[in-house]
């Protein structure tokens, strides 16, 4: 599936789509750049899902904790500073992807031999015209 960002003014309707395609997948782990705009469309997509929280990049925390329209956790992580897969281990990383819970993660490649086996992969890439390309990857 490719979902086609031309402008920042489409975000949502970019998230409401990926929202009804995700289907009973919960963890999805996107990949991009710095500067694809991963976690300006993470936020998009805690929107879609009723977060009201205030979104931003757990850079530094590692995991930012939202709650959806129907009360249930959406975790969204960020795993760019990780140095060692033990730090990963170290905030309960096996407890949140387990929990059933939807799960968002940036910078992936970092955990990628760690990811469980029903990650869905997600591509966003920035197009030499500017626009954003979000695709589902084998």
């Amino acid at each position: 599936m490719e979902i086609k960002i031309n402008s920042l003014s489409e975000i949502s309707t970019a998230a409401k789509q990926f929202v009804a395609a995700m289907g009973d997948n919960t963890i999805f782990a996107f990949y991009g750049h710095m500067g694809a705009g991963k976690t300006t469309f993470i936020k998009a997509i805690c929107e879609e899902l009723g977060v009201k929280d205030v979104i931003t990049s757990p850079t530094f925390a590692i995991v930012n904790e939202y709650t959806d329209g129907q009360g249930e956790p959406v975790y969204h992580f960020d795993f760019y500073r990780i140095k060692k897969q033990e730090e990963v281990y170290d905030i309960g990383f096996e407890d949140y992807v387990e929990s059933g819970s939807v799960c968002l993660m940036e910078w992936p490649e970092l955990i990628e031999d760690i990811l469980p086996v029903d990650t869905v992969k997600v591509s966003i890439t920035e197009q030499p015209d500017g626009t954003r390309l979000v695709e589902f990857i084998d």
